[in-house]
């Protein structure tokens, strides 16, 4: 049985104008993302050739792309419109997303505040 191999993205911090309040979508704020891809790597760590597997500096430029279109309400929406991007790549079985918003309007004093979506293609649910 072959374990499913994992690509990893942490702390891309890029600056979006998402949240509820009006403040939020005028001002904006940084927001960090991690992603966690799930898919087999044995092709790629074979031939050698980044071609066959995710570019992670491609997924990068394209969550930054997200971060930065409409504004939404919520992180949860965010970070789902993260995972869809993640699984445009068919090779990706599954993705699990963090959307930090470490200067969330939360009036006490915190470190960070995040929401986190895991999400398996479905095709490989059934």
């Amino acid at each position: 049985m072959d374990f499913m191999d994992q690509i990893a993205l942490t702390g891309l911090t890029v600056f979006g104008r998402h949240g509820v309040y009006a403040h939020e979508r005028e001002n904006g704020q940084e927001f960090t993302i991690d992603v966690r891809l799930g898919m087999q790597l044995r092709q790629a760590a074979a031939s050698d050739d980044v071609a066959d597997t995710v570019h992670y500096g491609e997924l990068a430029e394209k969550i930054a792309a997200v971060v930065g279109e409409e504004p939404v309400n919520l992180i949860e929406t965010l970070a789902e419109r993260i995972a869809d991007v993640a699984l445009d790549d068919q090779r990706v079985h599954f993705a699990s997303v963090t959307v930090h918003k470490p200067h969330a309007p939360i009036p006490v004093s915190f470190a960070d505040v995040s929401v986190t979506v895991n999400r398996v293609r479905t095709e490989d649910v059934a």
